[in-house]
């Protein structure tokens, strides 16, 4: 299949999808068709495809689980406009945990309280997994074996990352507020965080 007949079925399939898709999971799609893409053949109409939304309102992006369509952020604050319900508001406390999770990842819960200085509720582990931004990486070879906590794929495509590795250094957010674009502190100090619509490369 040439390349200007694969790029509207990708089009196609992007724009239907409700969460991204991978070069693997494209390749499944055309099992058994006879003019079936090869895995190069995708990713070469995936990257016509990235440079055909480069000047739109719209782009076709990389994130941890592979492709999806999304806003650009240059856009964000019309299309925000389109609903009513407010953005969904999270504790600075649970936020520091979050990061403290994303950066020493596997941690335990002890040892993000020794950080913190105060208790984490369980609740507060309970919403992020809940979020599916954290998981259970198993247990601590210690007394009591505590679970150890770590980051997930849904965590990387709701920060638009494509892994750990973009997440800017600790050297670089001297404040919780740097921690990512997307969120923002009321002068309560508790956060908004606006959605994104919107992990590795052996997935695409």
């Amino acid at each position: 299949m040439n390349s200007d007949k694969l790029r509207p079925i990708l089009e196609a399939l992007f724009a239907a999808a409700d969460k991204p898709l991978s070069v693997n999971q494209i390749f499944e799609l055309f099992v058994g068709d006879i003019e079936q893409p090869g895995k190069d053949d995708i990713r070469q109409a995936i990257h016509e495809l990235v440079e055909q939304y480069e000047n739109n309102g719209i782009e076709l992006k990389q994130v941890a689980s592979g492709f999806r369509f999304q806003i650009r952020s240059d856009y964000e604050t019309w299309v925000a406009r389109l609903w009513e319900q407010k953005p969904p508001r999270y504790s600075r406390a649970l936020m520091e945990t979050l990061a403290l999770i994303a950066y020493r990842q596997p941690i335990t819960r002890g040892e993000i309280e020794d950080i913190r200085g105060v208790s984490v509720s369980t609740n507060m582990i309970k919403t992020l997994q809940e979020r599916e931004w954290v998981k259970s990486l198993g247990h601590k070879e210690v007394p009591g074996r505590p679970t150890l906590y770590g980051t997930t794929r849904e965590f990387l495509d709701y920060f638009n990352l494509k892994s750990l590795n973009q997440l800017p250094t600790l050297a670089e957010i001297r404040d919780l507020d740097q921690f990512n674009p997307e969120f923002q502190f009321d002068e309560n100090g508790e956060m908004t965080a606006k959605e994104v619509d919107s992990a590795e490369t052996d997935n695409v």
